[in-house]
């Protein structure tokens, strides 16, 4: 793993919209997806930097088209080991 990516939405479809775009987008995999409360959804992927990079920006235009709320996103290149444990 090269690279993680977080998208954070209010509401499951958002962050499933945001979800398929992005694994149709690029070559990543879906590590997670934590409900966090409140409606909050962090969506959490791995690839290499670049393909992350683009899912991400695709994520976060896909979670809005559908009306719904982007809270947070986030691409962290090269993780330290002790984060991929987190996850």
């Amino acid at each position: 793993m090269s690279a993680i990516g977080l998208v954070e939405t209010r509401g499951l479809t958002a962050a499933a919209e945001a979800l398929d775009s992005m694994a149709k987008a690029a070559n990543i995999s879906c590590l997670d997806l934590k409900r966090v409360g409140s409606g909050l959804i962090t969506v959490i992927i791995e690839g290499d930097v670049a393909d992350v990079n683009s899912a991400v920006e695709i994520g976060k235009l896909s979670s809005e088209r559908v009306g719904g709320e982007l809270i947070s996103s986030n691409v962290i290149p090269r993780p330290h080991t002790e984060l991929e444990k987190l996850l």
